[in-house]
């Protein structure tokens, strides 16, 4: 549980550190990020020796285009948060990412031909409410936060289906981004326009650092989603949006106007119905699998340390 908060209270406050970099465009911040945490990976493999993953992901083609495909996502998603923080659509940026899960439920229509529950509809109406009146609201749909959502359910998607570990499959990512980002990161070099070298120390400071930035959270995601249920963890998700909003309005200084407001309003009210079908669903799975296996004789399921 430790674990769990602790990684999505660190995504939480993302913007804060993004807000730091605010002199540096928001390209050539994607191109550190990438550097330092296909840098810091690869420091992480070795230590763990964790060497053998590498070969059959590579040999494997299906693997290596989902893993591409779902590089160039990322690479998207991290592109348009760190350009909305740095142009004071914290947010909105949040509001993507609690968009997120109801965009990741009509994937699963899309994409898996899953069949809705009656409250995953009631959800998803209820975010098409939403999105219209946030529309409304911006006096234009709300993109920002559509693209975050989309490129993150997809790369959440394909994250999925390659099956690696976090470690492993943000190595493989970096690995597909890293020709392209060195390349940029050297042409701004030769150009005299790089960040790095040419600010202060603190500055130089905190563009090394993203690869811990980003490595970390993933490092202590990775941690508690083997301690904790599914549907906590889950549950804490939304911690994430919620910090995000919080650093928008009360330490970036964001207005959050009564029309906006209803909006977010309703997209929690979608939130809360979608958690409510996730835990009677859980419940549902759950008590006949106790019962299967109490009538096989095997000992209860322990309980997440």
């Amino acid at each position: 549980m430790p674990a769990g908060v602790a990684a999505y209270s660190l995504w939480g406050v993302f913007p804060l550190v993004f807000h730091r970099l605010q002199s540096v465009s928001a390209l050539e911040i994607l191109l550190h990020r990438v550097v330092w945490s296909f840098a810091l990976v690869v420091i992480l493999l070795g230590l763990r020796r964790r060497r053998g993953w590498l070969r059959p992901a590579l040999g494997d083609r299906a693997v290596l285009t989902k893993a591409v495909a779902a590089s160039l996502l990322v690479a998207l998603n991290w592109l348009v948060y760190i350009w909305a923080v740095n142009s004071g659509q914290v947010i909105e940026a949040a509001l993507g990412y609690y968009i997120n899960p109801l965009l990741t439920v009509g994937l699963g229509v899309v994409v898996l031909h899953e069949r809705l529950r009656r409250l995953q509809v009631a959800a998803l109406l209820l975010g098409a409410l939403a999105v219209a009146l946030l529309t409304a609201a911006y006096g234009r749909p709300p993109w920002i936060a559509l693209v975050l959502a989309v490129s993150f359910a997809g790369y959440g998607f394909l994250k999925k289906s390659v099956g690696l570990a976090a470690v492993e499959s943000l190595a493989l990512e970096t690995t597909v981004l890293l020709p392209f980002a060195a390349t940029g990161l050297l042409v701004l070099q030769i150009r005299g326009t790089a960040a790095l070298g040419h600010g202060s120390v603190g500055r130089d400071a905190l563009l090394v650092s993203l690869g811990v930035v980003t490595a970390v959270p993933l490092l202590l995601f990775g941690t508690a989603a083997g301690r904790i249920p599914l549907s906590l963890l889950g549950l804490l998700q939304y911690l994430t949006p919620t910090l995000q909003l919080a650093c928008g309005v009360l330490l970036l200084g964001e207005a959050l106007s009564g029309a906006r407001l209803v909006g977010f309003f309703v997209v929690w009210g979608a939130l809360t119905v979608l958690g409510v079908d996730a835990l009677r669903s859980a419940r549902q799975w759950r008590q006949p699998a106790i019962e299967t296996a109490a009538a096989a004789g095997a000992l209860p399921l322990p309980e997440p340390a």
